[in-house]
């Protein structure tokens, strides 16, 4: 079991980031993005370097308990429909990063990140903007398109802060 100091900080981070995230995807930026997808993708760096500093079992807990966090304190400060929407591409999403970086993580450090935070946002994009937004006569598809382009160029960048961040540790067997 992981001791409490150890996910308390993920764990905060996490929800903070969903929260802060269903809050900022009501907000269109234009036809094209919505102020969401500034945010979101710091989700998959918290899981990451979770699964790199505590292994895949702590960063689905992680992943877990915020995703309870999150869906809570969303249906409060965003709609239910988004919070459901986000709760349910949040969770198949980040669990998917988990597995994904876990198989991954024997290779070069940028790897594993990199690959299963694009793999991750992609069907995070796709079952998020469906599930909130589709019927709703918004231009979800194009905020899908653009949300998912912020999200492949953070990957990138959020690389930087991953390194930064992973410190010297060796990777959990």
């Amino acid at each position: 079991m992981m001791a409490a100091a150890n996910w308390a900080v993920p764990f905060a981070a996490m929800a903070a980031v969903v929260v802060a995230s269903n809050v900022l995807v009501q907000f269109p930026v234009n036809d094209w993005l919505t102020w969401g997808a500034f945010t979101y993708p710091i989700a998959f760096l918290v899981t990451d370097l979770t699964n790199r500093r505590l292994g895949p079992e702590a960063a689905r807990r992680v992943a877990v308990a915020g995703f309870v966090a999150a869906v809570l304190l969303s249906i409060w400060l965003a709609t239910p429909r988004i919070a459901v929407a986000s709760g349910t591409a949040f969770l198949t999403a980040q669990l998917l990063d988990v597995t994904l970086f876990d198989r991954l993580r024997r290779r070069p450090w940028w790897q594993a990140p990199l690959a299963s935070s694009t793999l991750a946002s992609a069907w995070d994009t796709a079952a998020f903007f469906s599930l909130a937004f589709a019927g709703t006569g918004l231009p979800w598809i194009t905020w899908a398109l653009g949300d998912f382009g912020v999200k492949l160029a953070m990957a990138l960048a959020l690389l930087i802060p991953f390194r930064a961040l992973m410190g010297s540790r060796p990777a959990p067997a």
